[in-house]
């Protein structure tokens, strides 16, 4: 009888969630996105020496996920996939933009709608504030892919002291160089009119993410929809000196400065919540803190327990902290095991919005929301994949349930990455079966890859065709 009772008690508590998330009224969404976070680099994921008190705090009141990827192991990819909900192999985005002026003239096709341009049409206020990186052409612009408001810069990066490269941008413009200076350098701009920034660049998107707030605050009727892409901890490693003085424990160069960029995100998130607060729009706003890929430990980060780091397919690589924060809508304290993606942020997001996604639209993630209810998949016996490209060979993996199948190199391998996130227990010679499906299951959904329409330089274009890449038959062949 107890438990009969028990069980109905969850069955009706259930229920009730879903009642109220159908009656709710439709969020504000707030996506908080870092470049080359680490996987132990906060304090709510098991960092041990950076401190993080505002993201602990919202993780805490939170969801915490603790099997969140990517849809690929490095930058404009990675970003490529968080707009459009699809993997950037089926539209050719599977390299970065080129590195030269205005990347080549190219950026994600505008077939592809983003989620901005849903959730704009659906009445939502739209903005987009820091890194880009999907196209600098107008017809690429955020202005023009569903955002009303943009601050920031177009290209992959950029310096952080506006003192440093406002005057080397300057002297480079007095020689006649304006198509050869460094993107990094150049202003950042206002709805595609160049501005003077005048703080530590953190700070200024920070800055800029409450002024947007405080705006969209003035129409109580409008939900906003905010997209705040910070650069850090992404290089240049530059770190301003009072933050680097709050971790006087560590001593290791890389990871002092890294440190200070990771703490100056998380200083900003502290001026974010106040705003929202102080505009009484907290209660009602999702806010999704994430990192676009894993950290590369050469400039500071720790990706532990995983291997690997960022452009691998090892877990390291693509594998990211995350938590969702709404009151009463997510349920706080509570850890998410299983397997999601950033590709499902898409579909969550429009549902939530209650918006309309085009009848044509491709989309290959999953709305988590009702699962983050329940504690329960959202894709249960259902695969997630990364593919990289290297030179001459492709590195794949994929992820169903407990299982990841991965392949850098000639051999194939098994790991139960719940119990094993480090991936160091090959469990493929007790299982043959399960990777003879899991390998043919990726197979299949690789048919339907393109060619890349763009490489980050030329030289991997000519490698590219002189190795008749993507060379899946090797990349899949099982002995």
């Amino acid at each position: 009888m107890k438990q009969k009772f028990i069980q109905g008690l969850c069955a009706f508590s259930v229920l009730m969630a879903s009642v109220a998330y159908a009656e709710a009224e439709r969020p504000n969404i707030l996506v908080i996105l870092t470049d080359d976070m680490g996987y132990a680099d906060v304090g709510f994921n098991g960092s041990k020496d950076i401190k993080t008190p505002n993201l602990d705090k919202l993780a805490g009141e939170g969801t915490v996920f603790k099997s969140a990827y990517n849809a690929h192991p490095f930058c404009g990819p990675s970003r490529a996939g968080i707009m459009t909900g699809r993997y950037p192999h089926k539209f050719g985005s599977q390299f970065n933009l080129p590195r030269s002026s205005r990347s080549g003239g190219l950026g994600i096709p505008v077939e592809e709608t983003y989620i901005s341009k849903v959730l704009q049409k659906a009445g939502y206020f739209t903005g987009a504030i820091g890194k880009w990186h999907l196209g600098e052409e107008p017809e690429f612009h955020p202005n023009n892919r569903g955002f009303d408001e943009f601050y920031g810069f177009l290209n992959g990066g950029h310096d952080y002291f506006p003192e440093k490269f406002s005057a080397s941008y300057q002297r480079q413009k007095k020689q006649g160089l304006d198509h050869a200076i460094f993107g990094y350098l150049r202003p950042l701009e206002h709805n595609g009119k160049e501005v003077e920034e005048k703080e530590y660049v953190t700070d200024g998107l920070s800055r800029e993410a409450v002024n947007f707030i405080e705006k969209a605050g003035e129409d109580k009727n409008q939900p906003f929809f905010l997209y705040l892409a910070y650069n850090a901890p992404h290089s240049p490693m530059q770190a301003k000196e009072e933050d680097m003085a709050q971790f006087p424990n560590i001593t290791d160069k890389k990871r002092k400065i890294y440190a200070g960029m990771v703490y100056a995100v998380d200083r900003g998130v502290k001026r974010i919540v106040d705003s929202l607060k102080a505009t009484g729009q907290y209660d009602n706003t999702l806010i999704v803190f994430f990192s676009d890929n894993g950290g590369k430990p050469t400039l500071g980060a720790n990706n532990a327990p995983l291997q690997g780091r960022k452009g691998d397919v090892l877990e390291g690589g693509y594998r990211t902290p995350m938590f969702f924060h709404w009151p009463n809508h997510i349920p706080a304290g509570k850890t998410f095991v299983h397997p999601t993606s950033s590709l499902d942020l898409y579909p969550t997001f429009a549902n939530l919005a209650k918006a309309e996604i085009p009848k044509d639209k491709k989309l290959d993630g999953k709305d988590i929301f009702s699962s983050l209810q329940t504690g329960s998949s959202p894709r249960p016996g259902e695969m997630i994949y990364a593919v990289r490209h290297r030179l001459g060979f492709s590195e794949a993996a994929a992820r169903r349930d407990n299982w990841k199948i991965i392949k850098r190199g000639k051999t194939w391998q098994l790991f139960d990455v719940d119990k094993d996130p480090s991936e160091t227990n090959d469990q493929a010679a007790k299982h043959p079966f399960m990777v003879r499906e899991m390998v043919a299951e990726m197979e299949a959904w690789s048919w339907t890859n393109i060619q890349p329409k763009w490489f980050h330089i030329h030289q991997e274009g000519v490698q590219w065709r002189e190795k008749a890449m993507p060379r899946y038959h090797e990349t899949f062949f099982l002995e």
